[in-house]
This record gives C-alpha cells, sequence and structure tokens, in this order.
C-alpha cells in the first residue's frame, strides 16, 4: 500500500481507503463488514471513513462494533465521521441539524459513543452551513480539538471560496483551519479537483478525501448491459442517482473506457480507480464493496498505476472529453 500526506498536514492516509456509505446497515451485515474492513486493513488501509447521517447512524454502530471486536491498535488506522445532516432523519428538531457549536460539538459526542473510540481523527463539516457564521464553526472545530476529541477538521463539498474563509477566520483568531475537504472525483466529475481547488493547494494546502470514484457504481462495469436488481441505482431513496448517472452520454462513455481497460487487460474498476489515485491533490480514494471479490479488485487498482502512460491518459481524455480548462494568465 502507497501513503501519502494529508494536504500540509504531517497525517498520512492510505491512498486506498474504506468506506460505508449506503452498504453498511442498509446491503450488509456485521459478519460482512468484519471481513471486508478486516481485508482492507490487512492490505495496509488505515482511514475508514464514516458519518453521523450514514444508515441514520447505524452505519456508525456498525463500524464500532468491528473496531471493538478487531482490537487493532488505536495507532494504527484512521477513522472519521461527518457533521451536518444529523441522524433522526425526518425527525429532525432544530438544533440536530448544521453547523452550530451546539450540534457540532452532540454530533461530534454521538460518533464518539457509535463507533466506540475515544477520539476521531477526522472529522467533517458535510456541507456548508449557510445560516451559521463560520466563525462559530471554526471555533467549534477548534474545542474539539483542544480537547482531545477530534485531530483534523474539514469539509466536504464545500466551495474554494468557503475554505479559504474558514482559513481567514482561523488565522485571525490563531486556530486550526480546515486541513481537507471531501469531494466527489471520478472521471465525469472533475471541476473541484481540477480546477477550483488549485488556488487553496498552492496556498494555505488542502488533503482531498475523494468519494465516488467509481461514479457511484457507473463505473463499476455492472450497468453496462442491463440495470441489476439489488444494486445501489435501484435501492429505495436512492433513485435520484440513477437519474443522474444511467445516461445515454454517461453509459456510452462507460462502455468505451471499458474496452480501453480491456485492452490494457484490467478492469472497468480498475482503470477508473488508477486514473483517479494518478491525480497527486489526490490524498486518499474512498472505496465501497458489499461482496470480498470487489474489493480485492479495486485495492489491486495501485498495482496498475504503471499502466496509466502518458498514451493512456490521452486515450482517456479523448473518450471523456470533459477535462477542466485552467484560467490562462
Amino acid at each position: 500500500m502507497q501513503y501519502r500526506r494529508l494536504g500540509k498536514s504531517g497525517l498520512q492516509l492510505s491512498v486506498l481507503s474504506f468506506g460505508s456509505w449506503v452498504s453498511f446497515h442498509k446491503q450488509i451485515d456485521d459478519k460482512r463488514a468484519e471481513e471486508l474492513m478486516s481485508y482492507a486493513y490487512d492490505q495496509g488501509v488505515n482511514f475508514f471513513d464514516n458519518a453521523e447521517v450514514y444508515a441514520l447512524g447505524e452505519s456508525e454502530k456498525m463500524m464500532g462494533r468491528v473496531l471493538k471486536k478487531k482490537k487493532w491498535d488505536r495507532t494504527s488506522y484512521c477513522v472519521s465521521s461527518k457533521v451536518y445532516f444529523g441522524w433522526r432523519g425526518t425527525d429532525n428538531k432544530p438544533n440536530q441539524t448544521g453547523l452550530s457549536r451546539k450540534h457540532i460539538i452532540e454530533a461530534c459526542n454521538e460518533a464518539l459513543q457509535r463507533l466506540q473510540v475515544d477520539y476521531l481523527d477526522l472529522f467533517f463539516c458535510h456541507r456548508a452551513d449557510k445560516q451559521t457564521p463560520i466563525e462559530e464553526t471554526v471555533f467549534a472545530m477548534n474545542t474539539l480539538i483542544q480537547q482531545g476529541k477530534i485531530l483534523y477538521w474539514g469539509c466536504s463539498e464545500w466551495s474554494a471560496v468557503e475554505i479559504m474563509e474558514a482559513h481567514r477566520v482561523a488565522a485571525e483568531y490563531k486556530l486550526m483551519g480546515p486541513t481537507m475537504e471531501q469531494p466527489q472525483y471520478n472521471l465525469f466529475e472533475r471541476e473541484k479537483i481540477e480546477k477550483e481547488y488549485m488556488d487553496v493547494y498552492r496556498t494555505v494546502g488542502l488533503g482531498t478525501t475523494i468519494w465516488s470514484p467509481l461514479a457511484c457504481g457507473l463505473l463499476s462495469g455492472k450497468y453496462l448491459e442491463t440495470i441489476p436488481k439489488n444494486s445501489r441505482l435501484t435501492m429505495k431513496g436512492f433513485e435520484w442517482l440513477a437519474e443522474r448517472w444511467l445516461t445515454k452520454e454517461k453509459l456510452d462513455k462507460a462502455k468505451k473506457l471499458n474496452k480501453l481497460a480491456l485492452d490494457l487487460q484490467i478492469s472497468l474498476p480498475q482503470l477508473s480507480i488508477a486514473w483517479c489515485i494518478h491525480n497527486p491533490h489526490v490524498s486518499t480514494a474512498i472505496l465501497g464493496a458489499t461482496k470480498k471479490p470487489q474489493l480485492v479488485e479495486t485495492i489491486a487498482s495501485l498495482d496498475i498505476l504503471p499502466k496509466l502512460t502518458p498514451e493512456v491518459i490521452e486515450k482517456i481524455e479523448k473518450i471523456m472529453h470533459n477535462k477542466p480548462v485552467l484560467p490562462q494568465f
């Protein structure tokens, strides 16, 4: 396994990590979760990603049960949670969502209980809160750092402007700004990582723990001919994903990418994930899986990086035709 530093911090994350969105509690049970996390850990994965809203808290509880059972050295792995949406769904009351000091502090304490750990290595603001002053959010995160409940804080799907505003506040009050961002990044979603954040990398620094490297399963290969039952894009409550991803244009590109992968004697998922981590601004790519063979295949993506020659990258660009255009100075 390879490791990369998280932005300008000293923390090192495995370039491939393991997450629980959709799968934990909804698609797999404790036994399968333990099997997958154990395999990932044995392969050198040292970061496990979670959030309060995943399965309305049940995902964190499942991961917590596995971590307690495995009794891995706590210093050997990193675990995260995210705060914003709350975990009570439609029963959320005022102050049980957002990035107020109250919700941030209480959400962290609840995540620690569910995950059965003493501290979180990474704690993300799952979205930006337009109703809460950024000063309040920055101070709340630093309170948690001072209490030893979190080590690093960051954001997910924030704009570059929002990230820099948080750093402005942190600098003014001599506090820690956001160390990392968790954006979507894959062959179809490229703007934030490859364009919007460029000045952030260059100035304050930014680690990225990218999600959905397989475009919510579109690049897994399972949708190239038919839409299998019981797949992520057919699950109740995730119809919006199917509407977004299962379009003729995207499927046509996925089929062309699959042909290129076959020519390289690798799989479409391996090509897609290797392409993501080929970007040096990606600190780690979060993998998901419901079966061990899926995880075996995707973790092997690291081994095929040498196949991504300039010529192969150019072929990918010709298929995708969506490389962000950077401003000229």
